[in-house]
């Protein structure tokens, strides 16, 4: 029953300060993917503007880079039907809930709010995060995603960067779980032990 944030922006403070209690001088990292890969990129950076301690490594899932507008018109605007069709061709929201149209009602205006911020952000050019590694993850069989969409991370850190790819769509991270999990473990004790 929160107010729902549709912008970005807005959204920054707030999460920053949330989290600001667990960021003292434990190293950390985030992950995110898809609208949660924008969301931890610009909270990196917020907290970076803030000169509070950022991740060591970021790890950015089936998005494509934020300097990349999106080739696609939005949606979040769409009467319901079309805006139910294009949940649909998105594969992200499970069918069983697509049916539902009581359950719909209660989550339809969340996840508008979050297509449109996703949609309505607007990429501000900032230098490279220098201390913050990133690893962009995207499935082989994403058709909305072009490597060199997630390649394309690389000029958003002066750190290392790495671009893995997996079996599967967008949301490979259900069906390439584990081989996803020992990657990122693998990252993260190799950038811890430097």
């Amino acid at each position: 029953m929160e107010p729902l944030f549709t912008r970005l922006a807005l959204l920054l403070q707030p999460l920053g300060q949330i989290l600001l209690p667990y960021l003292d001088t434990t190293p950390f990292a985030f992950f995110g993917h898809s609208m949660g890969a924008l969301i931890s990129f610009e909270l990196a950076r917020h907290l970076r503007r803030q000169n509070f301690q950022c991740p060591l490594h970021l790890f950015v899932s089936s998005r494509r880079a934020p300097q990349i507008p999106s080739p696609d018109p939005p949606i979040h605007t769409l009467p319901e039907p079309m805006f139910l069709k294009e949940l649909r061709r998105l594969n992200g929201t499970p069918e069983t809930i697509l049916q539902d149209a009581e359950l719909m009602q209660l989550i339809l205006p969340i996840l508008r709010a979050d297509t449109e911020m996703c949609e309505t952000h607007v990429y501000s050019t900032e230098k490279p995060l220098e201390n913050t590694a990133i690893t962009a993850l995207g499935g082989l069989e994403d058709r909305d995603l072009a490597n060199s969409d997630l390649a394309a991370w690389r000029y958003q850190t002066h750190c290392s960067f790495k671009l893995r790819m997996f079996p599967g769509n967008h949301f490979f991270l259900h069906s390439a779980q584990a081989i996803l999990l020992r990657f990122v473990a693998q990252d993260l004790t190799h950038h811890l032990s430097r």
